[in-house]
């Protein structure tokens, strides 16, 4: 890999990082929310103050955010920094599940399509949008292992950009 392209690596790792610190301490929050409301209740949502909501808004925008430039700027670039070539968007996701920093492309398609179903502001079914967002919470482990396995990944092929 070029220097430019290791240092272009560099920076988007950078803004991973800071995509995860974000998702990670959202996430948190949602946790301790979890611990007095049960935010998935239709009734008990209703309910929520906009602090709560908003919360809950930046973790879906940095869930989402996170998973966007983990599949087009990082995992790409990762598999040119091992010699990995790829052409196409499903080569990408082929390789990184071959390697092992995505568990299968079937859980990565179902984590895009929850969070893309959610991104449309509550749809009129409020049950079925809270059953999507626990999801996408309950998936915050499966994403951050994805980010965990990105990082191995370049270490285990000696890539000196971390």
């Amino acid at each position: 890999m070029r220097n430019d392209r290791r240092e272009i690596l560099r920076k988007r790792l950078g803004k991973l990082q800071r995509h995860y610190a974000a998702l990670d301490e959202y996430h948190g929050l949602i946790t301790e929310l979890e611990k007095r409301k049960d935010l998935y209740d239709p009734e008990v949502f209703q309910t929520l103050k906009g602090y709560e909501r908003a919360v809950l808004d930046a973790y879906l925008k940095r869930h989402s955010s996170l998973q966007d430039y983990l599949g087009a700027k990082v995992f790409p670039l990762l598999l040119e920094s091992a010699g990995i070539p790829t052409d196409r968007m499903s080569q990408v996701l082929a390789m990184v599940e071959r390697e092992g920093i995505i568990e299968s492309l079937q859980d990565w398609i179902e984590l895009r399509e929850i969070r893309n179903d959610l991104e449309h502001d509550y749809p009129g079914d409020l049950r079925a949008a809270l059953s999507a967002l626990k999801t996408c919470v309950s998936g915050f482990a499966k994403l951050e292992k994805y980010y965990r396995n990105t990082i191995g990944f370049l270490r285990g092929n000696g890539d000196p950009t971390l």
